[in-house]
């Protein structure tokens, strides 16, 4: 398939993590990126994971939680160890990220970035978020997911 040579897959071959990969034809008048992949790869909304860029005390920090809810900036800011969290502006997310808007994927970011998941991942033995473009959607384990991206796991979605 073309189109799967994104920093984020390349990390997760290079890192031997077990993972596949999905397409799906995404329909550039989409609003909601995360709730267009569970619906078009016909999977539960809780499954499917969006990657939210935020500020957590001035620095860059990435949320993951599922497309059925939100970000809960507070909780955020205190699992990345912060007082105050707001959303980052879409410029500077995409880029610390080297990713588009609506394509962001948890892994292979141009900096370095905290990275938290939510809780509700680890109920699930995969689960899928985004590959590093709109329509394009990563099946991984949440634990391998944490580990590669170094991530702390937290209750964060509202």
């Amino acid at each position: 398939m073309a189109g799967k040579g994104t920093p984020a897959i390349a990390l997760l071959a290079k890192k031997k993590v077990a993972h596949q990969v999905h397409e799906y034809d995404h329909d550039p008048r989409s609003a909601s990126f995360g709730l267009e992949a569970a619906e078009l790869l016909g999977l539960p909304a809780e499954r499917v994971f969006k990657t939210l860029v935020a500020e957590v005390d001035g620095h860059l920090t990435i949320g993951v939680v599922p497309v059925s809810g939100q970000l809960d900036l507070k909780a955020l800011a205190a699992a990345a160890g912060g007082k105050k969290a707001k959303m980052a502006d879409v410029a500077a997310a995409e880029r610390a990220t080297g990713y588009v808007a609506g394509g962001i994927a948890p892994l292979g970011h141009r900096k370095r970035l905290p990275v938290v998941v939510d809780s509700s991942a680890e109920r699930f033995g995969t689960i899928f978020c985004s590959g590093g473009r709109r329509g394009l959607e990563i099946e991984v384990a949440p634990g391998d997911l944490v580990a590669l991206a170094q991530a702390t796991v937290a209750a964060i979605s509202a």
